[in-house]
């Protein structure tokens, strides 16, 4: 395996494709818990801005067929412990393993996210949103580059 200390997860893409979403989310925890990368970030890109509005990833359940499914998968997880949703996924990765969670601004004014690039009130609190010079810094910075 490659020594990989930065990825960058790019979701461009919304609700119309959910599986993006679920296997996003679930490259990010096995990269980060299983293959102990340092910096993971999940980055919505153009087309994903909208999954950053408030209540959309919680739309995306895991029933129980799913949970256990994934946990089926996994050495030490248990489809109980597996969340509800994608919101509360996302609440765990970033909070539990220290995922960064952003979406590109520009893009969330533009799909009306937000009225500026400041505005995060219609926004996931745990949703950062990242201004060009950033998201060209984790773009070039990145070590390797998974797109959904």
């Amino acid at each position: 395996m490659e020594n990989i200390q930065n990825l960058l997860i790019i979701v461009n893409s919304g609700i119309d494709k959910p599986y993006n979403q679920y296997a996003s989310y679930v490259v990010a925890f096995m990269s980060k818990h299983i293959a102990k990368i340092e910096n993971v970030t999940l980055y919505y890109g153009p087309y994903g801005v909208n999954m950053s509005k408030k209540g959309m990833l919680a739309t995306l359940k895991l029933t129980d067929d799913l949970k256990e499914l994934i946990a089926s998968q996994l050495d030490g997880v248990t489809k109980d412990a597996l969340p509800d949703n994608l919101e509360l996924m996302a609440r765990f990765v970033k909070d539990k393993l220290g995922i960064n969670i952003v979406s590109c601004a520009t893009f969330n004014v533009i799909d009306g996210v937000s009225q500026n690039l400041e505005d995060t009130s219609q926004m996931e609190d745990f949703i950062m949103p990242v201004k060009l010079p950033l998201a060209a810094q984790e773009l070039i910075g990145a070590d390797k580059i998974l797109y959904f």
